[in-house]
């Protein structure tokens, strides 16, 4: 037998093990050296060497810190490697936010929208303010490495446009993306609110380290967000989630999706603000959990119901897809235990009874910010690192599907998730 061996063969491993280091950054944020052994298998002098080699060259950046009590050294991706942006649009608010490919938010902004905004106006809107928050910054808009986008209506994985119509209205058959690219002349990734707040809440939220879970996002309408073995499951056409337009009603109201008796004629803000005679319809959901708070008995029990059709609905899905954790979030998840109490009980009473017990069900630790958060994440999966320099470091994929994201239940693999400790930081602002 030949003893000669290749001799490329400890370049490519080398190369291996830094890509190994830099995907591990880009997919959890900040990470110390001995979670970033942790995490790649690598040795602590591996990575050690890795992380000095890569800071040299303006890659990573490192700092001193602590964790335990004990002294670390905390590596990120260096500011210089670029921005990403993420932008959430819902029905009556539109969110973005500015981050560096370390997932340091950077800058945040917050605006209403008309009732019937349309995407044209608002996307010009959203060209100006990137660039207004980029200059904000010290940072020019070529910086910017990729936009992730967040719409309130489902997303044709193939074709990046609503797939079902009436539910943005303003937005059907545009193809948001491509408008978006045109404007920034970056790469633009569009995908349902609720998948990408069920992202967020996966990687740095209630979700963490669960990899069978459901996020149910309770506000103007009602979504979830699929995460079905520690991936984000859409759908063949993107409508994986809808919990919404379930039909609770075959007798019940008309919804705006065109059928009747839906989930959302039930609990979503319109109807439950018709619960109030007098507010023609103005009453808002935060104005319902702070009666509610305040001891209005009305505003109770109308959290309470929406709590039980919630808990029905959501017993459907658990006995679909069998998620091990249920996180609500959303404006009416405000409400806390009023809201939570009545779900937990309906869910627990109509679903499939099993010796381990029905799904956990907790609040969303992120907010309203999960589904801008989720939007970040989107962008900075999809401008995906490469080691080298700084310059050339980064490459925008546009065909292949993000790490977390699962087009169809045929591509479902398992994917070891590594035990990361909750100190390790990631999109703070």
């Amino acid at each position: 037998m030949s003893s000669r061996r290749n001799p490329g063969s400890q370049s490519s491993l080398r190369e291996a093990n830094r890509a190994r280091i830099l995907d591990a950054i880009t997919h959890y944020g900040a990470l110390t050296q001995v979670e970033l052994a942790a995490v790649t298998g690598l040795s602590p002098a591996t990575v050690s060497n890795i992380v000095k080699e890569q800071a040299a060259t303006g890659v990573l950046t490192t700092t001193p810190t602590s964790r335990s009590g004990r002294r670390a050294v905390r590596v990120t991706l260096a500011r210089e490697m670029g921005l990403v942006v993420g932008l959430h649009v819902s029905n009556r608010q539109l969110r973005l936010a500015l981050a560096d490919a370390g997932h340091q938010v950077l800058a945040e902004r917050m605006l209403p929208l008309a009732r019937d905004h349309r995407a044209d106006s608002e996307l010009d809107r959203v060209m100006l303010l990137i660039q207004d928050m980029a200059e904000s910054v010290g940072a020019g808009p070529g910086e910017v490495l990729a936009v992730g986008v967040g719409l309130a209506a489902p997303v044709d994985p193939r074709t990046g446009i609503i797939a079902t119509a009436g539910l943005l209205r303003g937005w059907d058959g545009v193809p948001v993306a491509e408008e978006l690219q045109a404007r920034l002349h970056r790469p633009v990734f569009v995908d349902n609110e609720a998948n990408l707040g069920a992202l967020a809440e996966y990687r740095m939220g209630a979700a963490q380290g669960v990899r069978q879970a459901a996020y149910l996002r309770v506000s103007h309408g009602v979504g979830a967000g699929l995460i079905v073995d520690g991936r984000v499951y859409r759908g063949g056409s993107g409508k994986a989630g809808e919990i919404g337009h379930l039909t609770l009603d075959e007798q019940g109201l008309v919804c705006r999706c065109g059928n009747r008796g839906c989930l959302e004629t039930l609990v979503g803000a319109s109807a439950l603000a018709a619960q109030f005679p007098g507010s023609h319809g103005d009453v808002k959901l935060r104005d319902i959990v702070l009666r509610a708070d305040a001891g209005d008995a009305r505003a109770r029990r109308v959290i309470a119901d929406a709590g039980r059709h919630l808990g029905v609905a959501l017993a459907g899905l658990s006995n679909l897809i069998d998620p091990h954790r249920i996180v609500v979030g959303g404006e009416l998840a405000e409400a806390g235990e009023m809201l939570l109490s009545p779900l937990r009980h309906a869910l627990e009473r109509s679903t499939l009874a099993t010796v381990s017990g029905g799904p956990e069900v907790v609040k969303g630790e992120l907010g309203e910010r999960a589904e801008v958060l989720g939007a970040v994440l989107f962008a900075i999966d999809r401008a995906q690192i490469s080691a080298g320099r700084p310059e050339d470091a980064v490459r925008t994929v546009a065909g292949a599907p993000a790490p977390d994201i699962l087009p169809g239940i045929g591509g479902i693999f398992p994917v070891r998730t590594p035990e990361i400790s909750p100190e390790r930081g990631g999109l703070a602002s």
